[in-house]
């Protein structure tokens, strides 16, 4: 599955509307080496609207439901209270490094995963490649701080690990940050054809056979 951030209406009420994630709190249970859910019986998240009083709680079966169910609800908390729907706040950035490595015009490259998961294990070894590409930064996200990553998750709907996600270049993208998921165990050439894709600039060609 590849899903465009700018493509997304999820996501650009993620990027647009405030949010200022207070808790997210992940029910992970394993299932013996596959890919493993985010969820359980419920997600919950809280969010918060910044510069007012306005809070919003959901639970989901999903991280990404709850989150976005929490937005939703503090948004409606927000506008009952002002009679205006707040649209011009910043959304919580990522974490420094990689908001540092996206504005430097790097692939950034997140890898979800749970700790002690076999297909987790056996991609962030497949990964360790990448360090040695300086135009890409790779950066190995513990799922339960998936919260941390909002800005970026929510819109592609993250809820499985391991999940590799790869942002483009913020050259090729006009600033508009766009990227794509990937889940399960990924090879070694699978990751580095998923960096050289993201950052691929040339022409595309469609094949239409005669």
């Amino acid at each position: 599955m590849r899903e465009k951030l700018n493509e997304n209406p999820k996501a650009q009420m993620a990027l647009v509307a405030v949010l200022i994630v207070v808790g997210v709190f992940f029910f992970i249970s394993k299932s013996g080496g596959g890919e493993e859910e985010l969820e359980s019986a419920s997600t919950e998240a809280t969010v918060a609207v910044a510069g007012t009083e306005a809070v919003g709680t959901a639970t989901g079966a999903t991280a990404g439901e709850a989150v976005e169910g929490a937005v939703a609800s503090a948004l409606e908390s927000a506008a009952t209270g002002s009679g205006t729907t707040p649209t011009s706040l910043p959304a919580p950035p990522p974490p420094a490094p990689v908001t540092a490595a996206y504005e430097g015009g790097r692939t950034v490259v997140l890898l979800v995963v749970h700790n002690g998961g076999i297909d987790d294990e056996l991609v962030k070894q497949a990964s360790t490649q990448l360090e040695s590409m300086p135009e890409v930064a790779l950066f190995i996200v513990p799922a339960k701080q998936i919260a941390r990553y909002a800005a970026i998750t929510v819109g592609l709907e993250v809820n499985r690990v391991p999940a590799m996600i790869v942002m483009r270049p913020k050259r090729l993208t006009d600033g508009t940050p766009q990227a794509s998921v990937e889940y399960g165990f990924q090879t070694p050439q699978s990751i580095v054809q998923a960096v050289r894709d993201a950052a691929y600039e040339g022409r595309e060609v469609t094949y239409h056979p005669n």
